[in-house]
């Protein structure tokens, strides 16, 4: 929320969950969404909301364009929690190459690389391809987002 609630990350996160679940109840399964798109609120929320209904897609959004970093623990985080379906958009129009960005994030995805590895591989790709990194590689192997952090 944009306000002050009183209330924790985590317990943000558990109503968001609870105001999701609650709507969805309602709903038959016909007239359901096909999948939801949501902000990575951490590894306990995505897995709620990814084991509450198995014909549920859950997928997760990219949010700000961040660390590269932060782009491949998002992705590998949310992946290993329940989220199906990644929805970036900042995160990769916003690299300094699209295309090795994607070809990373699916190798991550898909476990051939961790995501400390795959900022390391990316940023020697980079090289390769006479690019210059946004950030040094010691910045962008960070993780600045907190639910990725406390994770």
């Amino acid at each position: 929320p944009n306000v002050a609630t009183g209330m924790t990350d985590q317990e943000t996160a558990e109503f968001v969950n609870d105001c999701i679940l609650r709507c969805l109840a309602g709903v038959t399964s016909e007239d359901r969404p096909e999948f939801l798109k949501m902000p990575f609120n951490g590894p306990r929320a995505m897995d709620e909301l990814a084991s509450f209904d198995s014909d549920l897609i859950v997928g997760v959004l990219g949010g700000g364009a961040g660390t590269t970093r932060d782009a491949f623990e998002l992705i590998s985080q949310a992946e290993k929690y329940g989220a199906r379906l990644a929805l970036f958009g900042r995160k990769i129009n916003l690299a300094e190459s699209q295309e090795q960005m994607v070809k990373f994030l699916r190798r991550v995805v898909k476990r051939e690389v961790a995501p400390e590895e795959a900022v390391r591989a990316y940023h020697a790709e980079l090289g390769k391809l006479g690019l210059t990194p946004h950030r040094p590689l010691e910045d962008d192997m960070l993780i600045t987002e907190a639910p990725l952090r406390d994770s």
